[in-house]
């Protein structure tokens, strides 16, 4: 099991309540609030389908990912992009250690600042993912 919850602060129950994180044993869970019953959902069922989300939503954008990425570093060359690109094709190989280290506790405010909404039914289950949207190029409002 994981060692540490990705997400929390950014997981919401359907009514728009905020999950805590608990821990069962070792094992962190995001725990929801059911009419006073605290159902314990372990962390890596609700993280691992955001991530799989968002790998979904990278599939197939990888270079204009690498391209954007390669800019926003200051090392916008081809071996850059390419290395960015090869290191978005193997995300899901890096999961497992993002388990066990967490994301950074500024990257998930950054997070919650751009907009990233996780919500979940009691049973864990992925509802919706409310992600930020990149502005549209047409430059209307």
């Amino acid at each position: 099991m994981s060692r540490k919850a990705l997400f929390p602060g950014l997981v919401f129950d359907e009514l728009d309540r905020p999950a805590e994180i608990g821990y069962v044993g070792e094992d962190p869970c995001y725990v929801l609030n059911d009419d006073g019953f605290k159902r314990h959902i372990p962390s890596q069922q609700i993280d691992r389908q955001v991530l799989a989300e968002m790998v979904k939503a990278m599939r197939g954008n990888e270079e204009q990912i690498s391209e954007q990425t390669a800019k926003m570093l200051g090392s916008d060359d081809p071996f850059s992009r390419a290395m960015i690109a090869n290191q978005l094709k193997m995300i899901d190989q890096q999961f497992e250690a993002l388990f066990n280290i967490g994301i950074p506790e500024d990257m998930r405010a950054y997070l919650g600042m751009t907009g990233l909404k996780i919500i979940v039914d009691y049973q864990g289950n992925l509802v919706r993912l409310e992600q930020p949207s990149a502005p549209d190029d047409s430059g209307g409002e």
